[in-house]
């Protein structure tokens, strides 16, 4: 089936540009060759008159900036932050008894333990952010999946939802808790 259709296709664009057949939804693309010499001009200059003519993919600097940018792009640096933490700490604590560290539950406490209230909180707060945000965004793409919330007033008001959630479960769990 997949062969007969490739051969259909190839037979309208083989008649295409001799009959002036256009099939419907279909762009055909002719490039003529060059007729004349061209002496003396290099390959680099005829291309870089030609890269004049291209179009410029805009910078990112020219748009306004969205919440959707920044809810994608933190998405995933979280989920950089998230799954790197696991890997190091992982590591480190597969290589802890070898190299004479100790990362037991106790020892951790203990250590925790001593720090002043500010520092405790402001560590948690930093685990709680990236954790929080990628939970509340997976959520926010779980509902994409299913089709729910693709207006663009929806897709802005759930992302700052989101951020506003992140803080608030973040302090509520570095404050609070």
């Amino acid at each position: 089936m997949a062969s007969q259709r490739v051969f259909q296709i190839g037979l309208r664009r083989a008649a295409a540009p001799s009959f002036g057949f256009q099939p419907a939804g279909r762009i055909v693309q002719r490039r003529l060759a060059n007729s004349q010499a061209t002496g003396k001009v290099s390959h680099e200059e005829i291309l870089a008159k030609q890269r004049i003519n291209r179009p410029v993919s805009p910078h990112l600097a020219i748009y306004r900036p969205q919440i959707t940018w920044y809810a994608s792009g933190l998405n995933r640096l979280t989920a950089v932050i998230l799954g790197g933490g696991l890997y190091i700490f992982g590591f480190a604590y597969l290589a802890a008894p070898t190299l004479g560290w100790h990362l037991e539950s106790q020892s951790i406490v203990a250590a925790v333990a001593a720090w002043p209230l500010w520092a405790k909180a402001s560590a948690k707060f930093a685990v709680a952010m990236p954790f929080f945000f990628h939970g509340v965004s997976g959520l926010r793409h779980l509902a994409w999946d299913f089709g729910l919330g693709f207006k663009n007033t929806t897709v802005a008001r759930t992302g700052w939802t989101a951020v506003g959630a992140t803080i608030a479960l973040s302090a509520y769990y570095a404050f609070l808790h």
